[in-house]
């Protein structure tokens, strides 16, 4: 397995990225704990106790990372995300007790980016927070108006549009970073531990579930034969591969 290597605190404690976090808790006492962990990283904390005020401070506020409880006291986490996904792709990651495979499947289908079962060890919130503000800044650094092109499917990088034989695909946050990244590497086997790594940005025991169901799904999306899979294919004993002829950028 590759190791990883989530972004270390500064000198000083702080968090490398420092960022405005809203966190969706309707409970006091973990309320109290998040937005004391986090300030204390050197992040700016906004609190919501409802999935209406949460509605309200991510259109209100630059509010550039969420921490959604589902079991909220007026509306479900999960609609709160879909309703979040309506008008912004801020990173929201899912901080919950449901920790049953449908749940999770659910809140990644709906456009999470991170899912954190309870009870979890605050060092482990700040880990993912790192891990995605990490893939954040290496898309606003590295992404340019190229596009990939392979084996039917075309993702436009800049605006983040994928095409599957002409048609658009609407893919969640994970499955558009699983797709690119099996297509910059086309025809090439890659682990589902290199894939967890690399798109989740971070490794954990069992990551390669989420890898298996991320991957179905995708492949319910862009596969003519789900079943029978001809773009991302499995490789035994390995992993998986984005098969194409002609594969990468296009030079002209």
């Amino acid at each position: 397995m590759m190791s990883s290597s989530p972004l270390s605190p500064t000198s000083d404690g702080t968090a490398r990225h420092r960022v405005h976090i809203l966190v969706v808790e309707d409970e006091p006492t973990l309320q109290k704990l998040l937005r004391t962990s986090l300030e204390r990283q050197g992040h700016t904390v906004t609190i919501a106790g409802t999935g209406a005020d949460a509605l309200a401070q991510v259109r209100a506020q630059p509010i550039q990372l969420v921490l959604l409880d589902i079991l909220l006291p007026d509306m479900s986490g999960f609609d709160v995300c879909r309703e979040i996904r309506g008008f912004s792709q801020v990173p929201i990651v899912m901080l919950t007790s449901l920790n049953r495979p449908d749940d999770i499947v659910q809140g990644f289908d709906l456009g999470a980016d991170d899912y954190i079962t309870k009870p979890f060890r605050i060092r482990e919130v700040q880990v993912r927070i790192e891990a995605i503000m990490r893939r954040m800044q290496w898309r606003d650094i590295y992404q340019t108006s190229d596009h990939l092109h392979a084996s039917g499917v075309s993702v436009n990088e800049r605006t983040q549009e994928v095409r599957v034989r002409g048609a658009v695909v609407h893919l969640t946050p994970i499955e558009y970073r699983l797709l690119r990244y099996l297509m910059e590497r086309a025809n090439r086997p890659i682990s589902k531990e290199e894939l967890f790594e690399q798109v989740w940005g971070y490794d954990l025991a069992g990551g390669t579930n989420l890898v298996e169901v991320a991957v179905r799904r995708l492949r319910n999306k862009i596969e003519e034969a789900p079943s029978h899979p001809l773009l991302i294919v499995t490789v035994h004993a390995v992993g998986y591969k984005f098969v194409s002829e002609l594969s990468g950028r296009p030079t002209g």
